[in-house]
């Protein structure tokens, strides 16, 4: 009988740690903003002001998308620079005028999960 029970202590362990191991894989597949350039709620001046996101993992730069959004509420599609590093996008917005701007951001993580997130900034006068 106590054989029985080690077997069976043994076996619940080995699925507690395998789920564990599998939960830690897929939170860590999920993209999530470390840094951006211009930091969240910063004031940069313009009115060129170079993008960068860096990820916590690798992201699939062909399947992301970057968008500014205008003070106006109009937005424009930024055209994304080669991947100089498997984390990071970097653009450029050009000729910005002072006011209120967001990033707008979706990017593909290697666990297949889509993840979207914003970064509010603010360009002053030059």
């Amino acid at each position: 009988m106590r054989k029985r029970n080690s077997r069976w202590i043994l076996a619940l362990a080995g699925f507690v740690t395998l789920g564990l191991l599998m939960a830690v894989g897929i939170a860590e597949g999920h993209a999530v903003l470390k840094s951006s350039s211009p930091a969240a709620n910063a004031t940069v001046t313009g009115p060129d002001v170079p993008i960068v996101l860096k990820f916590n993992v690798r992201i699939d730069a062909g399947r992301s998308k970057v968008e500014l959004l205008h003070p106006d509420s109009t937005q424009t599609d930024l055209i994304l620079d080669k991947q100089t590093a498997p984390d990071t996008l970097t653009s450029k917005a050009s000729g910005l005028t002072p006011g209120s701007y967001t990033i707008r951001w979706q990017v593909l993580a290697p666990d297949g999960h889509i993840t979207r997130g914003e970064v509010p900034f603010t360009v002053k006068a030059s």
